[in-house]
């Protein structure tokens, strides 16, 4: 019984986090309710069985145990109709599943909201809508975890005291809030696409619970960007199986057996790329999803259409212009012109000052200059990108890049 209940806290607990936020109008008393909630489960469900609905009667559970527990308090008041409470021990009845869904778009539009710092957004997000720990959220910022810590409280503070409402915006001022929630999901993917750190390459409770709340956002507000960052992580999401072998080492995409590639995603990522181009009102997340649909539809990595791959990314350039995006473009017109016209722009963004501490652009630097038979800075470029690396997936691969290197 302690794995099923150990499988639904993992399955669960954000879900019912998000609605115990709303019913009790506070993220403090919510996580501890949550904590309480399921103690109470380790208590009662081995005797008495799985309750037929986990994530009702958790909610149920916390719910009475919060407004208990501010009773004793003496501070009541602050909660409305606690009296309808049912008994967390009966099977709750009248629990709605899709309007508890709803709570977790609520809980992300709150934690985007203007009010709060960009970063502090992103990682209010992080910690309440996906459980990341503290630890974790500060490795991925590379913060030191106490000011991680007070940018959350902070945030929660904030939230409490201006009164921000636990709400899905109105249709008038949803558009303006899209941006912010996009880039949160979008950080939220990518921190499950490839663990910023760890002993794993990704993280698939993250990636899946991002391309869910995509989902959510596109059926809410079906406007070209959210179906466009909808596609981009279908499409990189497609490839999870080929990513690694089953010993969890790195398989670059070049290398990757595209039969294990998940065709149905492709074709539904391809399909939103195509309606949100469509629209000529997209923006960088819907070029960058045509980008991986290229690379998604190619039949083998030399059938790569790198001329087009190219001129996608001048756009994206146009339209949000960063050295990440200059570094990726670089790899590109490698591809298409060879590895001597991508090395001298790489170098060029190295020399401005950008992307120095950033391991990818030293491992892309290296694999030029192996390309170009230049073994002394291969290496070179290696050790550096390995001293930068924390993801320890990624430092095998690269220490065996070195070796081979070394041996040549």
């Amino acid at each position: 019984m302690r794995e099923k209940i150990d499988a639904i806290y993992q399955s669960e607990s954000r879900h019912v986090l998000a609605t115990l936020i709303r019913l009790l109008g506070d993220f403090d008393v919510a996580e501890e309710a949550l904590h309480d909630a399921f103690r109470a489960a380790l208590e009662q469900w081995p005797r008495d069985g799985l309750p037929a609905n986990p994530r009702a009667w958790l909610v149920s559970a916390g719910r009475f145990k919060a407004i208990d527990g501010l009773r004793r308090q003496a501070r009541f008041d602050v909660l409305e109709d606690a009296d309808t409470l049912a008994d967390p021990a009966s099977e709750p009845g009248d629990t709605d599943d899709e309007g508890l869904e709803d709570d977790r778009l609520r809980l992300i539009f709150t934690c985007c909201h203007p009010a709060l710092s960009p970063d502090a957004q992103v990682a209010l997000t992080l910690r309440e809508v996906c459980g990341l720990a503290t630890e974790e959220i500060a490795r991925a910022f590379l913060t030191p975890t106490p000011t991680l810590a007070q940018r959350i409280v902070r945030a929660k503070t904030k939230i409490r005291d201006a009164r921000i409402p636990y709400q899905v915006p109105a249709p008038a001022e949803l558009a303006d809030r899209l941006d912010s929630v996009l880039r949160v999901i979008y950080l939220v993917f990518n921190e499950g696409y490839s663990a910023s750190s760890g002993a794993a390459l990704t993280r698939h409770d993250l990636s899946e619970e991002a391309i869910r709340l995509g989902r959510l956002l596109v059926e809410l507000l079906p406007e070209p960007e959210a179906q466009g960052l909808l596609a981009l992580m279908l499409l990189h999401e497609s490839r999870r199986a080929a990513r690694a072998t089953a010993d969890g080492e790195l398989i670059l995409l070049d290398d990757q057996d595209r039969s294990l590639w998940d065709r149905k995603r492709i074709e539904e990522g391809s399909a939103l790329v195509k309606k949100a181009l469509g629209s000529r009102r997209f923006g960088p997340y819907t070029v960058q999803a045509a980008i991986a649909a290229l690379h998604a539809n190619a039949s083998h990595a030399a059938a790569t259409d790198w001329p087009q791959i190219v001129a996608l990314y001048d756009v994206l350039l146009r339209i949000a212009a960063s050295p990440v995006i200059e570094l990726n473009r670089a790899v590109a017109v490698a591809m298409r012109d060879g590895p001597l016209a991508g090395l001298e722009l790489i170098d060029a963004i190295l020399q401005n000052g950008d992307l120095n501490d950033y391991h990818l652009a030293h491992a892309a630097r290296a694999d030029l200059f192996r390309r170009l038979g230049r073994t002394d800075e291969a290496v070179a470029a290696y050790e550096q990108a390995l001293a930068l690396t924390r993801q320890e997936p990624e430092r095998r691969f690269l220490a065996r890049r070195l070796q081979e290197i070394r041996v040549e």
